[in-house]
């Protein structure tokens, strides 16, 4: 199953604890499609990126997109010519949510080279061009993006390297060689290859993961940061998603801290300082709830 569709599965099951607020977070989503096709981002443009969320998040509520006219924008892309590394794995990704088949073979794999053009020496990708080293976000990212694609990574095991040069002393990854502590989402990322990879999981690593989440629930985004928040909650339960004794030890108070992000508009803020609602954090809460519901 695709990193895409294993989110989108654990996703649909948060309707059982939203109840009758699912409905508010369908129509926030309908809220923010722009009606000649993709998604609004914060500022109220169309983002290839808030796309995916606002298309996953509706599929999420058994909701049906309008995706014809979704379909239509994504085919002035083209193969992705102009854009950088994170919008051409969104690209890839929205066509296989309104249906990879209404993207030409040969487009499909023009995009896919555009992604690997963002491979670097030591086997993995980077975000920006030029890196001599990949990140955690960066090789997650097109690990999905040649998913997507129906395709798979010119010789995948390579990424290896790369995440064996993210380790971090405390036991955990970083997005970047040489830090000393690490990162939940990068730390998330690597744990979900690591299952793609069909390679057990270091028992350091999820250790060092279920202890970022605080006694009153929500994960930190690294040791020491002031506040919890959404993205960082959202992905640590997803890589945590095969030890149900830390999800259950986790399940109530991180209830509690996803229900103080919860707003009646029918979206989920990112943080609790955060006070704009968009697609992307509202799909987070569904895929957070989506975990504690199981």
């Amino acid at each position: 199953m695709s990193f895409r569709l294993e989110m989108l599965q654990v996703a649909r099951v948060a309707p059982k604890l939203l109840g009758e607020s699912t409905s508010l977070v369908a129509d926030f989503l309908r809220s923010r499609q722009h009606l000649e096709g993709g998604f609004l981002d914060r500022d109220g443009k169309r983002d290839l990126y808030y796309t995916v969320f606002g298309l996953e998040g509706l599929m999420a509520l058994q909701e049906t997109p309008d995706s014809e006219p979704t379909r239509l924008w994504l085919g002035q892309y083209s193969d992705g010519e102009g854009l950088d590394f994170v919008h051409l794995n969104c690209l890839a990704r929205c066509w296989a949510g309104v249906g990879i088949q209404g993207l030409p073979e040969d487009r499909r794999v023009a995009l896919a080279q555009r992604i690997e053009a963002y491979r670097t020496p030591d086997g993995g990708y980077h975000q920006a061009p030029g890196r001599k080293n990949g990140s955690a976000y960066g090789c997650l990212i097109a690990w999905g993006g040649y998913q997507d694609l129906g395709l798979l990574p010119p010789n995948p095991w390579d990424i290896a390297r790369c995440m064996d040069s993210l380790e971090t002393p405390d036991g955990a990854w970083s997005n970047e060689p040489g830090i000393s502590i690490g990162s939940t989402t990068a730390t998330a990322a690597m744990l979900s290859l690591y299952r793609h990879l069909q390679m057990p999981a270091p028992t350091a690593a999820v250790e060092w993961l279920v202890r970022q989440c605080l006694p009153g629930g929500g994960f930190l985004a690294i040791p020491g940061a002031p506040i919890p928040d959404l993205l960082s909650t959202a992905v640590a339960l997803h890589a945590l998603s095969g030890n149900t004794e830390a999800l259950n030890r986790l399940r109530e108070p991180c209830l509690d801290f996803i229900d103080s992000l919860w707003s009646a508009a029918g979206g989920f803020h990112g943080n609790w300082t955060d006070d704009t609602l968009d697609p992307e954090y509202t799909y987070y809460g569904l895929l957070a709830l989506g975990h504690l519901a199981l």
